[in-house]
């Protein structure tokens, strides 16, 4: 039954590769399940900003392989979303508006939504807040609203949306998108006071957008509508079939509509907004010394300036440098000039192409269950670090390659092996010898801190024969 709601249903776009900020970022782990600026993750903080208040329970639209992370980060601080939404493939911002609108008219058919990355910073949550009510009447009318961001520099490094005429109360008419410009465009920009950054958030009627998607980019809406009809539900998650979604044009929602319709506007805001896209974007909202130097984790530094100095891992210490970016995590290090710090990814991509395991993964994993972190890895043997959450499990399961020792640090292990299920406190130990049915369980109330040392000709992932799973995993 459709009810209607005064309420606007955020969309939390979830998606993004993890390259840019390498190597703390990783397309396993990107940055928007990062706690970069807080001790919250960049969607937890997306999260906050959008609950409560003039706001409904979010959508969220994610990646497959990230779903469990996003499901368990929005629990962690109390929000229940109202769904979901997993792309089977990336297919760019206008795909994923899209579905989440047909989503929120499910419930609504008059649902206004709020449309916004998952990985961008906020310093002025309220002025968010404020911007959006502002512009909800208009976007009740019909308009396309997107939250221009007024520039305090001529950035090079963002996009621009140029205002037209007045709609009224400080909303106006989108005359045109501009690409990054340089900067001596990006200096005429600023002077002419009628330019914002493109911020990458928009507020409209769900079906306002859906009809403005069929009229300019129609193979994304028919191809969306194909899509979302033959949904299926998989726990607490929406999938999309794979050969619908992955059949759908690549392409941004400013592209495909925001660049086209007639009844786009914007609302200029000062929102203390940054896209974090690079370590000197990090660096320029990041707190720092007097000599202009941010540090993070164990880090000393001695007469050094203007440097963003993080350390995950190891002890860090820098002496009589400056402009540096130097970013260490447990399994790589990047040194890099600030001002040149968008090469990075281009490292990512000489990584991959080389199949190194660093340009993907790193040595935190996480799992629906918890997380394990790899220690130590050599021939015929590698050492983790695990970690299983209060009252989950690991899937019953064998290896036909390896044999597995466990030794609980903290916490209350239930074991299962072949026929015998017992219980391991701190301290205690057991084998499970290659070949033998197994299970791993957390019946405690606080988190099982076990290490596991594997030994045996073969030590891959993909050694798991699955008899039983609470997560529905083969």
């Amino acid at each position: 039954m459709l009810m209607t709601t005064n309420l606007i249903t955020p969309v939390i776009l979830c998606g993004g590769g993890g390259t840019r900020l390498w190597p703390l970022s990783r397309k396993s782990l990107p940055k928007q399940f990062l706690p970069l600026v807080s001790s919250g993750t960049m969607l937890q903080e997306t999260l906050r900003r959008v609950s409560g208040e003039i706001f409904g329970a979010p959508i969220l639209v994610c990646n497959e392989e990230h779903r469990f992370l996003v499901a368990q980060q929005a629990q962690a601080i109390g929000i229940v979303p109202a769904a979901i939404i997993l792309e089977p493939v990336g297919r760019n911002t206008a795909a994923a508006v899209a579905v989440a609108a047909r989503q929120a008219i499910e419930v609504d058919a008059e649902a206004l939504i709020m449309v916004l990355p998952s990985d961008h910073v906020v310093t002025l949550p309220d002025a968010l807040r404020a911007a959006v009510a502002h512009a909800a009447p208009y976007a009740r009318d019909g308009r396309l609203v997107t939250f221009g961001i007024e520039p305090v520099r001529p950035e090079t490094g963002y996009g621009y949306i140029e205002a037209g005429e007045s709609l009224g109360e400080g909303v106006r008419t989108i005359r045109r998108f501009h690409e990054k410009p340089a900067q001596d465009v990006a200096e005429g920009y600023l002077a002419a006071g009628n330019f914002s950054w493109n911020s990458g958030m928009f507020l409209f009627r769900a079906a306002t957008v859906l009809d403005e998607i069929n009229a300019h980019a129609p193979a994304v809406g028919e191809g969306v509508a194909a899509a979302f009809a033959a949904r299926t539900h998989d726990l607490d998650f929406i999938r999309l079939p794979k050969d619908l979604f992955a059949a759908l044009p690549d392409v941004s929602i400013d592209v495909a509509v925001m660049e086209k319709t007639p009844v786009g506007a914007v609302v200029p805001a000062n929102l203390g907004w940054s896209d974090v896209g690079t370590w000197d974007a990090l660096w320029s909202i990041a707190d720092k010394d007097e000599a202009g130097t941010a540090t993070v984790g164990d880090v000393l530094a001695e007469q050094t300036s203007n440097c963003y100095l993080r350390s995950d891992g190891p002890l860090l210490a820098a002496i009589g440098v400056e402009d540096l970016v130097v970013v260490c995590a447990r399994d790589a290090v990047l040194v890099a000039s600030r001002h040149h710090a968008q090469l990075v990814k281009t490292v990512v991509g000489r990584l991959n192409a080389l199949q190194r395991s660093e340009g993907e993964n790193g040595v935190l994993t996480y799992r629906p269950w918890g997380n394990y972190r790899s220690i130590d890895m050599g021939d015929r043997f590698q050492v983790k670090r695990i970690v299983v959450e209060p009252g989950q499990k690991l899937s019953l399961q064998m290896h036909h390659h390896r044999a597995e020792h466990w030794i609980v640090v903290s916490g209350t292990a239930e074991v299962t092996c072949d026929d015998k299920v017992f219980i391991l406190n701190e301290n205690q130990s057991t084998y499970i010898p290659l070949g033998a049915t197994h299970r791993l369980a957390n019946p405690g109330k606080i988190p099982l801190h076990l290490i596991e040392v594997q030994s045996g000709a073969y030590l891959g992932e993909d050694d798991i024969v699955r008899f039983a799973d609470e997560f529905g995993r083969t």
